[in-house]
């Protein structure tokens, strides 16, 4: 019988690269299982990631238990059912597509396809902690600046370009304010832009947008400027759990992120689902009405609160809660309502709460008052 070898003394593990050592994870909304195994809960509402809480369209729902069957086989890399579905509600060739487990696999790739030890990315500050985590997985320097009235100040991006500078990212609706930069203010911003500086437009909420001044970027793509437009199905689509987004760009722009990415990165029930939930545009109309309501309710409750919130573009809305987010975080969690804190968002005196069902968003408000006081 074989033995394993006698370890005289501990071995240190290999070496790892300094960029990589020094950066700081990604940490998601705290998941209803595992509160419920730390707190002995047994009923916990969710409302920490921005999810849709009417779940999925049931013909997508119908579409995962048809192609369940057919997961001993690969799927097909291109996504070709998917591609034409989305090119279609787009107005989009297929060729100006790629696809990505989850938008955020798209970000990465543009990372490692854009990015060389030593280059620079601009974002806002705060904005989603995964442009900065992916820029420093290829030794860059992200560029943070400061938010002005918790909105992208597009002018003082500008200014922060250098020569070094490769992309800019912009979350439009912003994570984790939810303000939204319009078409003037990105026009004015893309005309003084570097041709060769790619602008990466971050769109993971545009269905919930009711602003008649959303800007219009998918017509730069097309107009074949560097810009690319991010979009998922994990939010307003409710397929969070199926990890699938896309992401919009000149052809040349995609057949590279495409020469990038893993051969089959977008799992084969993913693309089914995705390709029927973008024809289902009456579920997406059902989300959002949820959504403008609930936000709606949510605005009332904290001005009868007297609490300061910042007027939402998306599904959540963040709030000063004019003390210690952790704290806060902490006693809501053990009423069962799982929120997402300010303080690793880097704004320690607000949380950040999902739309949810009116039940949902009544439980989340009679909690709050209870820990507030």
């Amino acid at each position: 019988m074989n033995q394993s070898p006698t370890i005289s003394k501990p071995i240190a593990p290999p070496a790892v690269a300094d960029h990589i050592e020094a950066l700081k994870p990604y940490i998601p909304g705290k998941p209803i299982e595992q509160v419920k195994r730390e707190l002995g809960l047994t009923d916990v509402i969710k409302l920490a990631s921005n999810e849709n809480p009417l779940g999925p369209s049931p013909a997508a729902i119908e579409a995962m238990r048809s192609s369940a069957m057919s997961v001993a086989l690969y799927p097909e890399g291109d996504a070709p059912a998917l591609r034409e579905a989305v090119a279609a509600h787009l107005g989009v060739p297929g060729d100006h597509l790629v696809f990505g487990n989850g938008s955020d696999e798209v970000l990465h790739l543009l990372a490692m396809t854009y990015l060389q030890p030593g280059d620079h990315t601009v974002q806002g500050d705060p904005s989603f902690a995964m442009y900065e985590i992916y820029t420093q997985q290829c030794n860059a320097t992200p560029i943070k600046v400061p938010l002005t009235d918790y909105t992208h100040n597009l002018s003082a991006m500008l200014d922060h370009l250098t020569p070094k500078t490769r992309i800019i990212f912009i979350a439009n609706p912003n994570n984790p304010t939810g303000t939204l930069v319009r078409q003037a203010e990105v026009e004015a911003f893309l005309d003084r832009v570097p041709e060769d500086v790619l602008v990466v437009f971050d769109e993971a909420y545009d269905e919930y947008v009711d602003d008649p001044e959303k800007p219009k970027t998918l017509p730069y793509v097309l107009e074949g400027r560097n810009v690319v437009v991010l979009r998922t199905f994990s939010k307003a689509y409710g397929l969070a759990g199926l990890r699938v987004g896309y992401g919009v760009a000149r052809p040349e722009i995609a057949s590279m992120l495409n020469k990038v990415r893993s051969p089959f990165n977008v799992n084969l029930i993913a693309q089914h689902a995705a390709a029927v939930a973008i024809a289902d545009q009456d579920h997406i109309r059902k989300a959002v009405e949820l959504n403008t309501s609930g936000r709606a309710y949510l605005y009332r409750e904290f001005a009868r609160m007297g609490l300061d919130y910042v007027p939402s573009q998306a599904n959540f809305v963040l709030v000063d809660i004019a003390g210690d987010s952790r704290q806060v975080f902490a006693d809501l969690q053990a009423k069962g309502v799982i929120i997402r804190p300010g303080a690793g968002l880097g704004l320690p005196r607000h949380i950040r709460v999902t739309v949810g069902t009116q039940p949902q968003n009544e439980r989340f408000v009679k909690a709050l008052g209870e820990v507030l006081g």
